[in-house]
């Protein structure tokens, strides 16, 4: 899990706040922590005498996620997670989602083996309330209830991930009312570089990945181009044990493209663009059975596109940000190689935000942050088929607002709102509060948030229909609110990180699946619970990261909620040797018993509990000469028998090795 990076670098012509100076070396400068399972403490008593020059401490990276500004992350009052590009490298990660399970607060749930459609959920909420960004685009498909399925993102271009749990609407909407996954992809910079790889493994996997980034004219044209191409045989997606054996195969093509000019010093112009292509085998579903072989087929393309003009003025105090993007997801599906229907959501945005930055020192020393911000978005969703007919739209147009303070470099707060038109449901106004404190030399870090959020029913649960689903234009938004309260402290001269954070978070109106339709359920559903991280450097090299969230999630007759497992756990042990040129990972991923959903022959719905599960991870990788570089990994060790999703299977043991090669 990230612990610390350096900071984002500040152009000479931009004012530098005061609220950045732990963004600089001080002796009281201490790491973000990271995460991890109280069953590791027994391994911390060693740490004092185990090195010489201090612990590796790294300075507060900075997030965007938190505010829309830069801010370093230890400023942050809500509960975040950041993951880098590198640490996904490290682990040898292919696809997002499998990161994501580490992450504290987070359940991941795949429907079959690789590629196939994953959900994620933070802090109990569903799935269609965690928004996904990818380089500020919005790309939940309105087509799937408004929700992102991780199962097509792959992290090859991927510089950083950062993770808001908790109500996040006022900044991002209506989608946000859970949480917010950002994901930033690498930017060009300095002398132009190249890679490619090429791996292959059990299952008949084969993946191929090449980028290329740089900047020319000092850098005020700079590029990253990235590609790549995976193909897998796959596994059956009905489960195996279950009698099902036909193998699901699996393709996804992915480029990707950003182009940052900067024609003045203080104007920037960004483009960014992201093409998918996929073709994923399924299997079919049987009222009273579950997941059966047969021939289901889909194929996807997602196009993302976002066009940005940034402008800095009275030297970086006074700031302007214009933004237009869209998002295409278009499915066409087959089955037993009939046409099954096509289905097309898109959502475009037109975005401004102005941000003013004062100093306030004479008194109080203070810095304040004023952020204001408009947007119009319109989501539609086409579908056409045997059993669907559908063409919709809805228009929404928002403005918040947002004041940071930070006040004698220790103490920073944070109060936002928003007030949304939108053209289907009555106006909603959302608010959000936070707050951290740092305490000066004893590494201690409190921190904590309240906030409420909006979920709009999606098109497809108002108006859409299929042969065993029935819309209902009667739904009404889903209405959030949620709190948290967190401590983290740093120990044995910051050779041992601690976290903690309990978290509240009620949703009102919440809609579930009733019978062959959806519905509003009447009173209050309720998820709370604990996330404990830490991080133990055990020696300059080799550091111990994991984390712990219990969940108790009960929807408003008190029954656990479906796919929210109440005890989730992680742990990771990283080793670097040789000078930095060899490094050994090692991840375990825990996740406890759980509900899911059953179904009779009439589609009635029932609940079954689904047995916990342990997966661990080995990934090895050696740079053989300054260029070349040789990785390996097998995943799933012990060969784990287990079921995501009920009657659903999942891959056993898997073994995979690689060359990559640097330019």
């Amino acid at each position: 899990m990230f612990i610390a990076s350096r900071c984002r670098s500040v152009r000479p012509h931009r004012a530098v706040p005061r609220r950045f100076a732990s963004c600089f070396p001080s002796v009281e400068s201490l790491p973000t922590p990271g995460a991890v399972l109280l069953a590791i403490a027994g391994a911390l008593a060693g740490a004092p005498a185990l090195a010489q020059d201090g612990p590796p401490v790294g300075l507060s990276p900075i997030v965007v996620s938190a505010t829309r500004t830069e801010l370093p992350l230890d400023q942050v009052g809500s509960s975040m997670t950041v993951i880098t590009g590198e640490e996904l490298e490290r682990r040898q990660i292919r696809f997002l989602s499998e990161a994501l399970r580490t992450v504290p607060g987070l359940a991941v749930t795949r429907v079959g083996g690789t590629g196939s459609q994953t959900q994620v959920r933070i802090r109990g909420a569903e799935s269609n309330q965690t928004l996904v960004l990818v380089d500020g685009i919005e790309v939940n498909d309105p087509s799937i209830e408004s929700e992102f399925d991780f199962g097509n993102l792959l992290v090859t271009d991927i510089d950083r991930v950062e993770i808001l749990r908790g109500p996040q609407s006022v900044l991002y909407g209506s989608d946000a009312a859970g949480g917010v996954i950002n994901v930033i992809t690498r930017r060009g910079r300095g002398r132009p570089r190249a890679s490619a790889s090429l791996e292959g493994g059990s299952f008949g996997t084969v993946e191929g990945r090449a980028s290329l980034s740089g900047g020319l004219g000092e850098d005020r044209f700079r590029f990253a181009l990235a590609a790549a191409r995976l193909h897998t045989d796959g596994i059956s997606s009905a489960a195996e044990d279950r009698g099902n054996t036909e193998r699901d195969g699996y393709d996804n093509g992915t480029l990707s493209a950003v182009l940052d000019v900067s024609p003045l010093d203080t104007l920037d112009v960004e483009i960014v663009g992201r093409l998918t292509d996929v073709d994923r085998e399924g299997d079919g579903f049987v009222g009273g059975v579950g997941a059966v072989d047969a021939e289901e087929d889909s194929a996807t393309t997602q196009r993302f596109g976002r066009i940005t003009a940034s402008l800095s003025t009275f030297d970086g105090r006074w700031r302007h940000r214009i933004g237009v993007s869209g998002a295409e997801t278009l499915t066409d599906y087959r089955s037993e190689g009939q046409d099954a229907g096509s289905y097309d959501g898109t959502r475009t945005k037109i975005d401004y935000q102005t941000d003013l930055l004062v100093s306030t020192g004479r008194v109080v020393p203070a810095d304040h942050t004023i952020s204001l911000g408009v947007e119009r978005e319109r989501e539609s969703v086409t579908a056409v088929g045997p059993f669907v007919n559908f063409d919709r739209s809805i228009t929404g147009h928002s403005v918040y607002g947002l004041y940071q303070l930070a006040l004698f470099d220790d103490l920073f707060l944070t109060a936002g709102g928003r007030f949304d038109d939108n053209e289907r449901f009555e106006d909603a106004t959302t608010y959000r509060f936070t707050a951290a404190y740092r305490l000066e030399g004893t590494g201690t870090r409190l921190h904590g948030s309240y906030g409420t959020g909006v979920k709009n029913p999606a098109l497809f649960e108002l108006y859409g229909s299929t042969a065993d689903f029935r819309p209902n234009p009667d739904l009404e938004p889903e209405r959030t609110r949620g709190w948290d309260l967190g401590v983290e402290q740093a120990l044995l001269g910051g050779w041992l990180l601690l976290g903690a954070v309990y978290f509240d978070q009620r949703v009102d109106n919440l809609i579930a699946l009733t019978g062959q339709s959806v519905a509003n359920l009447d009173g209050e559903s309720r998820a709370r619970g604990v996330e404990l991280t830490a991080t133990v450097y055990l020696l300059d090299d080799l550091d111990l990261t994991g984390t712990y969230t219990y969940t108790d999630s009960r929807d408003p007759d008190g029954n656990e909620l479906v796919r929210r497992p109440r005890h989730q756990a992680a742990a990771d042990l990283s080793y670097r040797f040789l000078e930095d040129r060899a490094a050994v990972h090692v991840g375990v991923v825990r996740v406890g018993a759980r509900n899911d959903s059953a179904f009779d022959a009439a589609y009635n719905r029932s609940v079954v509990r689904l047995d916990p599960y342990t997966l661990v991870n080995l990934a090895a990788s050696v740079r053989v000469t300054g260029r070349l570089e040789v990785f390996g990994r097998i995943e799933n060790l012990l060969d784990e028998d287990y079921e995501e999703a009920f009657t659903y299977g999942a891959p056993g043991r898997a073994g995979y090795i690689g060359l990559r090669a640097h330019f």
